[in-house]
């Protein structure tokens, strides 16, 4: 099995050289290039087609959550079953900072002084198309979300959003489909499902697939009655 290919995006050159120095003695894992900048990210992850992209979230001249958005963007690949994933990397404790980064599109979160082994499995489950959220602020995060019950009227701006592949993934689990069945039908893989499912549900604020469903018929992206996904694959992009 192929290593995970890293690009590190921070602007503090200790960091960077600290972490690229974890990463190189964890099996499985290769920095393949390093960012002082989110602008820098940005242009990296296009040309050097990272599985994931380490974050920091303050850099000067486009800070990580803009550069997220940009990475997680349609489009971003032409290959439609080769997502970037973002892990996001910062000191900040504050929810409102990994509600910002998880919107912007990334798969996880996590802090700075976390152990090194916590990073590398990070790494690999986002890399997987799972979430990360670090321990230290999960609890409150999901807490919150908790707390919130769906709105009888979901803000357009949640649905707003989603990309236009993230909105075509909620109607095929609004229509019952699998990650599987969702695979088969857009003809990527189930790693690349499962990370615009993960998307979906940080962008969405919602716990579970059973909320986001429900969010997709409240907003009316779909509707009762509406036709189930066609039983061949969509046409390619």
């Amino acid at each position: 099995m192929s290593a995970i290919r890293v690009i590190l995006a921070d602007d503090q050159p200790l960091v960077r050289t600290g972490i690229a120095m974890v990463l190189s003695a964890t099996a499985g894992i290769e920095v393949v290039g390093e960012a002082d900048d989110g602008e820098a990210a940005v242009t990296l992850a296009r040309a050097l087609a990272p599985d994931v992209v380490v974050m920091d979230v303050v850099m000067p001249r486009m800070d990580g959550v803009a550069a997220t958005r940009e990475i997680t963007s349609d489009g971003f690949r032409t290959d439609r079953d080769a997502l970037v994933k973002v892990l996001v990397l910062t000191t900040f404790h504050s929810d409102e900072r990994v509600y910002e980064a998880l919107r912007a599109g990334a798969s996880g979160f996590l802090l700075k002084d976390a152990a090194p082994t916590d990073l590398a499995a990070a790494i690999r489950a986002v890399a997987d198309g799972n979430a990360w959220l670090d321990p230290s602020v999960a609890r409150g995060v999901i807490a919150e979300i908790a707390a919130r019950p769906l709105p009888a009227t979901p803000a357009a701006g949640l649905l707003d959003s989603l990309t236009t592949r993230e909105r075509e993934v909620l109607t095929l689990m609004a229509a019952g489909l699998s990650n599987t069945e969702v695979a088969r039908h857009l003809v990527v893989g189930e790693a690349t499902v499962k990370t615009h499912v993960s998307r979906v549900l940080m962008k969405l604020d919602v716990r579970d697939r059973t909320q986001a469903v429900v969010f997709a018929y409240q907003s009316g992206l779909v509707t009762p009655g509406s036709p189930a996904a066609p039983g061949g694959p969509a046409a390619p992009r």
